[in-house]
């Protein structure tokens, strides 16, 4: 879980040097024409398997969907149960989150529901797909729930306050790892003492489409979390989000 295991990432590799190893397609035209293809966890983790290792095993950080991947196999070896059924029981159900499931297979939306846009380029124009119906068994346990930005407050409020796990537990998962301040699923950002101090997030995206914001203070009493799309625009995300995300920050967090 702190992305330490050195297996190839089964989305395809991304080096410092810029080659590229690669995967499962998902982004681009690639993705959005087999967006609705379906896979089967162990499918993902062999095919990583039968890849090079990035570094051996606590030698290096790399993110890896895998590592998810092979923790829900690790869940359903453990408990007997689906990881389905495991969340439903163990977090789900307890915190009340009515709108959050693990869709499988599933291609619709419950409703109602905001729709996802996608924009990629192929060949020299640019495009835009309405990819709401889209098969998120791609990234078993990296990103394939379906949930609403209520029951993500609920569940970041509930974790950071010391409801789902012991405290020993808890501040393992805050204990970064590697380069960018990740520890076991959560990333700690000092926002600096004028601006809200650390906050606790794990954002993250559908292959295409949706991405999610999920912020919280160590106690869990601040949240914010959030739903996003992109649509046909000229201005380069990369560009633009950083900085409205910095200060919608510090709109929530400061002082």
């Amino acid at each position: 879980m702190n992305h330490t295991s050195g297996l190839f990432n089964y989305t395809g590799e991304y080096y410092p040097d810029g080659t590229v190893a690669p995967g499962i397609p998902a982004t681009g035209k690639d993705w959005v024409e087999n967006r609705f293809l379906s896979y089967q966890p162990e499918e993902l983790v062999r095919l990583a398997l039968a890849k090079p290792s990035r570094f051996e095993p606590g030698a290096d950080w790399s993110y890896s969907n895998t590592n998810y991947t092979l923790a829900v196999l690790l869940i359903e070896k453990l408990t007997g149960q689906s990881y389905a059924e495991a969340l439903r029981r163990q977090i789900a159900e307890p915190l009340g989150l009515t709108g959050t499931v693990v869709p499988g297979d599933l291609t619709e939306l419950p409703g109602p529901h905001a729709h996802g846009y996608y924009r990629y380029q192929d060949g020299e124009d640019w495009k835009v797909e309405d990819v709401t119906r889209q098969n998120l068994s791609l990234l078993a346990g990296a990103g394939d729930l379906i949930s609403t930005t209520q029951d993500l407050h609920t569940f970041t409020s509930a974790l950071n306050s010391g409801k789902l796990i012991p405290a020993d537990l808890l501040a393992e998962m805050r204990t970064p790892t590697g380069p960018i301040d990740y520890g076991l699923g959560i990333f700690v950002q000092d926002l600096g003492p004028d601006h809200g101090g650390v906050v606790l997030h794990h954002n993250g995206s559908a292959p295409g489409g949706y991405g999610a914001l999920m912020y919280s203070s160590p106690d869990g009493t601040r949240t914010m979390t959030a739903s996003i799309t992109m649509g046909d625009s000229d201005a380069d995300p990369a560009q633009t989000f950083p900085a409205a995300l910095a200060e919608l920050l510090n709109e929530i967090f400061k002082a």
